[in-house]
């Protein structure tokens, strides 16, 4: 390895700026080297799920072009180009057949849409929103069209329904479970949700599946599995979504539910770290913007010459469904408590406190959001 091999970050989204950034705080002169599969722009993912409902394209959602994030970097951007392997050993990755050395390789990866399979003849109508490129994608199809069938009534399944009723489109939401969001709500939050979804004219269709899709004259037709049929122009998958870890995995490097990594963010290689969606920190795989950030701030140190552990204080969610606000706080892992209800209608107040009366996790819908900054102060941290 050369002294001059510069810092390699591997993926430009929310993770790969964001460590860039914080790392030029610390760092003005060191090599950096932004690598991306897509075009570089800089942009907010979440920002994915409220574009319709304020009439932006995906032009529109751009902060800055690859040149200019160059430019305010100090680095070197190249776009459209994919990582194909690493020695960890030599440390050195290859951009096809081009060989590449590294002094430290990030791999900001992100996580990729699940796929369903279904039966019937119109499978590429079937579409997903992970990016920006994807959201542009999505637009396009969805010209002269006006009515989307969602799968995945999960968070981004929900924002995505909610978004696109309040841009005027039809929607109709298909979910596995008996009701919205269920790994992250209480049940009386979820059916809060529900009614509001409902209220705003989302068809909701729980407890099933998408059997086929076919074409028709007019369109395209949803068999689901209890037999109800739908009719749509456009089919929106938000089944979930898996970190992206082949890479790592092709390169030795400890896999689990994410690329296994410690609280300095290492991978089991020397050298090579890994941040974000693709991070299994710890045991945790925490696909939010905050513990992101709280990783990048961290990873940034570290890579300045300051070893840093990271550390996850209380990181509530808060569920971009203006129907129906939501902010939600999980327990930590491995501990467990009694939950507490109260409220009617939109108004929830759930509270998760475990033998000796300490607050473990909340969630609150509707006007009772606006309590959640005091319940944060009582919140244990995620990772101390």
């Amino acid at each position: 390895m050369t002294r001059s091999a510069p810092v390699v970050i591997v993926g430009t989204g929310l993770a790969g700026y964001g460590l860039a950034r914080e790392f030029r705080k610390l760092d003005t002169q060191t090599p950096l080297l932004l690598i991306s599969a897509d075009d570089g722009r800089s942009y907010s993912k979440p920002m994915l799920s409220t574009a319709f409902a304020k009439g932006q394209d995906a032009e529109a959602l751009v902060m800055a072009e690859a040149g200019a994030m160059a430019v305010q970097l100090n680095a070197e951007i190249r776009t459209h180009t994919r990582v194909t392997a690493i020695d960890p050993q030599a440390r050195r990755l290859w951009l096809d057949n081009e060989p590449l050395e590294y002094r430290d390789l990030v791999l900001a990866l992100g996580a990729e849409c699940v796929r369903v399979p279904v039966d019937g003849d119109a499978g590429e109508h079937i579409l997903t929103v992970n990016d920006l490129e994807d959201y542009a994608r999505f637009r396009a199809a969805l010209q002269g069209g006006q009515r989307v069938l969602i799968l995945g009534a999960g968070l981004i399944g929900c924002e995505f329904a909610n978004d696109l009723r309040l841009g005027g489109y039809e929607v109709d939401l298909v979910g596995l479970a008996d009701q919205p969001m269920p790994d992250l709500l209480p049940p009386a939050l979820g059916d809060a949700l529900r009614d509001a979804l409902a209220g705003l004219g989302a068809g909701l269709y729980l407890g099933r599946t998408l059997a086929s899709l076919n074409r028709t004259d007019t369109g395209l037709r949803a068999l689901l599995s209890d037999g109800t049929e739908l009719h749509c122009d456009l089919v929106l998958s938000a089944v979930g979504l898996r970190p992206r870890t082949a890479l790592a995995g092709a390169a030795g490097l400890a896999t689990g539910r994410g690329i296994r990594v410690d609280r300095q963010l290492r991978t089991s290689a020397a050298h090579v770290y890994a941040l974000g969606d693709c991070a299994e920190v710890d045991g945790l795989n925490l696909l939010y913007v905050m513990p992101l950030m709280a990783g990048a701030r961290a990873l940034a140190r570290t890579l300045a010459g300051e070893p840093t552990e990271v550390r996850y204080g209380p990181m509530p969610v808060t569920v971009k469904t203006p129907v129906c606000p939501l902010v939600v706080a999980s327990p930590p892992p491995g501990r467990t408590g009694s939950w507490e209800l109260e409220g009617e209608g939109l108004d929830w107040k759930a509270l998760c406190r475990d033998a000796e009366g300490n607050l473990l996790g909340y969630g609150l819908s509707g006007q009772a959001v606006q309590g959640r900054l005091a319940l944060n102060r009582e919140l244990p941290p995620l990772l101390d």
